[in-house]
């Protein structure tokens, strides 16, 4: 069983973008509640199937396992909800520590979220100068929402 502890913030600023590599990466949900998730995901050269169980602060169990690309391809074509999760992904290390930054396209754009995953819920970390306020807790930010509740929908946004 894999632990999977990641913090999630808002974004304030670009300068994540100064000497980050990205990624291109398209998902779907086949299950999406609060209790699991299974999840499709490719990022232009391979496919991903996740399993993750319920959130309990900022930890839930995570299973990822790498599926042929056009048999990931098909399931988000055929038996993922609609709309699709698309996102440029921007990684980069900022003071020791692996920072995932995604700005999302499609019918969730201008929405950008920072995320960090740790070995601890307690461990201490510094937050780069980009990031904002900690939306972890909330799971209006989690893509399997944005996938059923797309961020250019939401009557407030942050």
């Amino acid at each position: 069983m894999r632990q999977e502890i990641e913090r999630k913030f808002l974004v304030t600023g670009s300068g994540y973008r100064n000497g980050a590599s990205c990624k291109t990466y398209r998902q779907g949900y086949i299950v999406a509640d609060t209790h699991r998730v299974i999840r499709v995901r490719t990022d232009g050269s391979k496919g991903y199937l996740t399993i993750k169980g319920p959130s309990r602060g900022a930890s839930r169990t995570e299973y990822e396992y790498e599926i042929p690309l056009p048999d990931a391809e098909d399931l988000l074509e055929r038996m993922c909800i609609k709309p699709l999760i698309e996102k440029v992904r921007y990684t980069l290390v900022h003071d020791g520590m692996t920072w995932e930054v995604d700005e999302f396209t499609g019918v969730n754009q201008g929405l950008c979220i920072a995320e960090i995953e740790l070995e601890q819920e307690d461990q201490r970390f510094s937050l780069p100068p980009w990031v904002g306020r900690e939306v972890t807790a909330d799971p209006r930010y989690y893509n399997a929402y944005l996938a059923k509740h797309p961020y250019n929908t939401w009557e407030h946004k942050d």
